[in-house]
């Protein structure tokens, strides 16, 4: 049986449409996926992520034992700050998850990797922990809710919540007598918030929000129109772009790793393959025609010649065309055309770079 987040009879009462994600029953839509999308476009949406795992480390060097461990170099940053970085195997390099850190102190890590992932990730954590390290599983004792979009700020600040702190930055302020933590972080590519808070105020937290968003039009939206947003940024989404069989060379994601690192899993498979040239890398795909593509579908050259697949397709809503990420031969460059076969037709496609759609997340 799926697991439900602590705002499942909220969604329900909002007549969402539900679908399975990682082992969660999560709201797909509530009116529809296009009018959800172009809300965050073009004004604000809010989301329950609540299915994203949330696990902390915590003791002497947490932060060091992190940078041992995944790929991006956490000595970047400083407490306060988030990064985007990856677990990958040992053994093959391949991306086992892409996490989000944050890190609030040299001993105190907070660690949010993909729902389908986080039993893993925390196992391979504990496996790896010295013993003064604390690998603990929070998934259930906190919500995350997303506002995104350009009046994000508008919403935050007529619920009280600080705002203005720089992209990939957090803080933490009291709400209900519980403390919530702030990132400028999201997955739409809109400027946007991420809010971590614990379960016992999930519903006052939801309801703010959406009071405080309701002179700005504020649309709860579900994971149909995240995935859509994210699409059209070129974000990857892992077991579809990124997976154990796609690294992050391979993956287009290799700034996330810290390759004058001495330590993290899979440096050593990692730094070969760059030497070498990945075999394949995952480029964007945008229709020249009607055409729209779906994971899956083959990719071929102008002679015919399979050289890819489709990794995730859609419908972008903004630009009304079909758009996608492929994992494609690596002779292949940006201002080339290829063709995806679509249902048995050969539709024409133009290699571009990503995003496809410009925003201001970081204005």
């Amino acid at each position: 049986m799926a697991l439900q987040t602590a705002l499942y009879d909220v969604h329900a009462a909002l007549g969402a449409k539900f679908s399975e994600f990682g082992g969660w029953d999560m709201p797909l839509e509530y009116d529809g996926v296009l009018k959800e999308h172009a809300a965050v476009r073009s004004g604000v949406g809010i989301f329950d992520v609540s299915h994203l795992g949330k696990l902390t480390v915590t003791g002497p060097g947490a932060a060091d034992f992190i940078n041992r461990t995944f790929s991006n170099d956490l000595q970047r940053i400083a407490p306060g700050k988030a990064q985007y970085t990856l677990a990958c195997d040992e053994a093959t390099g391949g991306v086992v998850d892409d996490i989000i850190v944050y890190l609030r102190a040299d001993d105190d890590v907070l660690v949010v990797p993909n729902a389908a992932n986080c039993a893993e990730i925390e196992r391979r954590l504990r496996a790896a922990a010295p013993t003064d390290i604390t690998i603990a599983n929070r998934h259930a004792d906190f919500v995350v809710l997303a506002v995104q979009g350009p009046r994000s700020d508008d919403v935050l600040t007529a619920a009280g919540f600080p705002v203005g702190h720089e992209y990939m930055s957090f803080v933490t302020h009291s709400f209900d007598g519980s403390d919530v933590v702030v990132c400028r972080t999201g997955y739409t590519g809109e400027r946007g918030y991420e809010l971590i808070a614990p379960a016992t105020v999930a519903h006052a937290l939801w309801e703010g929000l959406l009071a405080a968003g309701e002179p700005h039009e504020i649309k709860p939206c579900g994971l149909g129109a995240r995935d859509t947003l994210r699409t059209e940024m070129g974000y990857p989404l892992h077991g579809q772009d990124l997976s154990m069989d796609i690294t992050p060379l391979m993956g287009a994601v290799s700034w996330a790793v810290g390759w004058d690192k001495p330590e993290f899993w899979g440096r050593e498979v990692l730094l070969a393959q760059r030497a070498e040239g990945a075999p394949r890398l995952l480029r964007a795909l945008a229709a020249t025609g009607r055409g729209i593509p779906r994971s899956h579908m083959n990719v071929c050259d102008p002679h015919g010649a399979v050289i890819g697949e489709i990794t995730s397709g859609t419908f972008s809503p903004t630009l009304r065309q079909g758009i996608a990420l492929a994992l494609i031969d690596r002779a292949v460059k940006i201002g080339d055309r290829v063709t995806v076969d679509i249902r048995g037709r050969q539709e024409t496609f133009d290699v571009v770079k990503p995003p496809f759609v410009t925003t201001d997340i970081r204005g």
